[in-house]
Parts: structure tokens; sequence; C-alpha cells
């Protein structure tokens, strides 16, 4: 199966400047994926989002306005909430695919999903003045729940409205983000494979650690008996 260029699920703080980025970066293809209309709040950190857009779908307002900067660009936009049932037909066929969202159950449900496809994914995340990235390469790295085999409950986390989020933070982990993916794309290996990078916003400093494939993860397990049994 020939794939091409990237899946962006979640068009805001983060894959809102995350997909400018991949577009300015010459990546021909891209699906934005998002259920979410554009709110005043939205408009300081999102960058692709002007006052006129509000309560309009983010991934039509998106796709419009890359498409129109960027002529050769073809963009898909999907106004739908990325779920077990609809993973796989949404993201197969891309290249690699950038998680934007900011909820544990959706990176979780990404992780699986990407892991399933043997698709590299981008795990991007921020709160507070904290970010993170992780790029997954199914098979091969370490994959989010190598990192926490038990994942926490949602109820057990500050939200991104209860903790607060920086723009500049969300900028930059998207900024970031789009770097590996267009790395992935260009069929080079990323920078991020196999290493958790940890923006510190307080202090304005990256750091990156190994992060080893856990023998006993259970997505990666479950995603190579898939295999096999494919």
């Amino acid at each position: 199966m020939t794939r091409e260029g990237a899946a962006l699920v979640g068009v805001g703080g983060i894959g809102a400047p995350a997909a400018a980025a991949l577009a300015a970066s010459g990546v021909a293809h891209l699906t934005l994926v998002d259920p979410d209309v554009v709110e005043p709040s939205n408009l300081p950190r999102q960058p692709l989002y002007g006052t006129g857009d509000v309560g309009a779908p983010k991934v039509e307002v998106a796709a419009r306005r890359l498409a129109g900067a960027y002529p050769g660009l073809r963009v898909r936009a999907l106004s739908e909430r990325v779920d077990a049932a609809n993973a796989a037909r949404i993201l197969a066929g891309h290249a690699v695919v950038l998680d934007g969202t900011d909820g544990l159950p959706s990176k979780a449900l990404l992780n699986d999903a990407a892991l399933e496809l043997r698709t590299p994914l981008v795990h991007a995340g921020a709160l507070g003045l904290d970010g993170q990235l992780l790029t997954i390469l199914p098979g091969r790295t370490a994959c989010l729940r190598c990192l926490f085999p038990e994942l926490p409950d949602a109820d057990d986390l500050p939200t991104c409205q209860q903790a607060g989020i920086l723009g500049p933070v969300v900028g930059a982990i998207g900024l970031a983000a789009a770097a590996e993916a267009a790395r992935v794309v260009a069929g080079t290996r990323p920078a991020l494979a196999g290493r958790l990078a940890i923006l510190d916003g307080a202090r304005l400093l990256w750091r990156s650690v190994a992060v080893p494939p856990n023998p006993r993860c259970p997505a990666c397990d479950a995603a190579r008996a898939g295999g096999d049994a494919a």
C-alpha cells in the first residue's frame, strides 16, 4: 500500500501551528481531523483562525487557508472525532500521524491505532508551561504504552482548562512535531524516534531522554499478534 502525506488529528493549539509548518515544509498531502468549531478562546494561540471564523468548523477553515497559501497542497478536511470504530478508516494510507489532541484517552487510542496500522506516530502534548514529544516507529521504537503500561484515569489528570496552557508552549510543541512528521514523510529518520523530548517552558529549556521499547508492552504485543495473524 502506498502511503503519503500526514494525518493531523486535532487542529487546535498544537495541530494548527503544526499544519501550517507542514504545509510550508512542502508536504504535498494533509488530512485534517477535528470535530470542533472555532471559538473566541482559540484565537490567541491557534494561528490559522481569525475573528470571522468563529463558529465555523476548524478543519474547513484550516483547509481553506492552507490551500489558498500553498496552491500545490492537497488538503482533506474531516470534521469528525476519531474513535475505535473509525480510526483505521481515517488514518490508513498516510505516511505519518501527528497527534494534536489534548486528552489522554484520545492519545492512547491514536497510539494503538498507529501500531495496528504500522504507521509512524508523532505523539505531542502540552499542559501549563510544559510539553513533550515522542516519535513512535511501530515495531522499532517505544510506544506511548511502553512508557505508561497502565495509563492513569482521565479524571486523575488536570485538563487544559484546569491547568491552563500557554500559547508559545503549544506553538513550540506544534512546530517541533511538524519537523518530526516532515522527516518521516521525506523518508529520513526522525530525531525523536525512541527519545522523549521534554520542554520546560518556565526555563525555556529542552531536554530529551532515551526510551527503550518495553518487552512487556501490551499494545506492542497486540500489534505484533495482529501482524502475525495477517
